[in-house]
């Protein structure tokens, strides 16, 4: 996939980015997890969620938070990389000045970058939240949430206890107007290891329910 370097309010973020070839395709913004645990744009969550945008037509962007390999800057808490996540997805937009729609997808601490941004930005019509730590991040913002979307878990996560996320599930889908699911992926850990294909599998079921079921498209440098 094309590297692609664009202006952040820290200095220059690194990212990949996948063009639809259809005019109109909606944006898919993918966020890594936490940049002081390891988390790049190359995680293989991550990495996966990009290309199962990417197959349904998707114009598709990850990136590297601030700090993280060629991005500049320096790690901000959350704040610094809710304000990259927002140059993201405006430079996305940029490119793409007639997409139709928007979703976010995040990892763990990209997950609670990305529903922030989805309270900030209208235009997100749907979002992907996995393995997100609602026991160490406050998500109480999502007070309403604007989006429906679906959130993957994993019943053994140590870092971010089910049980935590559930009761923030559970909340949310009390809401008037938009739809949660929740999926839990059995015998996975917080980074999903061994377990990373039924992860994308409940994800790849969601879009396609979303979506209509769109046809799929090959991607050439799927290896990259």
């Amino acid at each position: 996939m094309p590297e692609v370097i664009f202006s952040g309010p820290g200095g220059r973020l690194e990212g990949r980015f996948h063009q639809s070839a259809t005019r109109g395709a909606p944006i898919a913004i993918v966020l890594h997890p936490h940049p002081q645990f390891g988390g790049t744009m190359n995680n293989q969550i991550v990495y996966h969620l990009y290309y199962a945008f990417a197959e349904r037509g998707f114009s598709v962007l990850r990136f590297n938070f601030r700090g993280v390999g060629r991005s500049q800057g320096m790690f901000d808490h959350g704040a610094g990389e809710l304000s990259d996540a927002a140059a993201a997805l405006d430079w996305a937009q940029a490119v793409n000045p007639e997409a139709r729609a928007c979703w976010i997808a995040g990892v763990s601490f990209g997950s609670w970058i990305g529903m922030q941004l989805l309270m900030r930005r209208p235009e997100i019509e749907g979002f992907v939240s996995v393995a997100p730590p609602a026991n160490r991040f406050d998500y109480s913002f999502l007070a309403p949430c604007p989006s429906s979307g679906l959130f993957v878990h994993g019943d053994i996560d140590r870092v971010a206890p089910l049980k935590e996320v559930t009761g923030l599930i559970e909340k949310l889908k009390t809401q008037k107007g938009i739809t949660i699911e929740h999926a839990v992926v059995k015998g996975a850990n917080h980074f999903f290891e061994n377990k990373i294909d039924p992860l994308i599998i409940e994800v790849s079921n969601y879009l396609d329910k979303r979506l209509g079921n769109p046809p799929r498209i090959a991607i050439p440098a799927r290896g990259d």
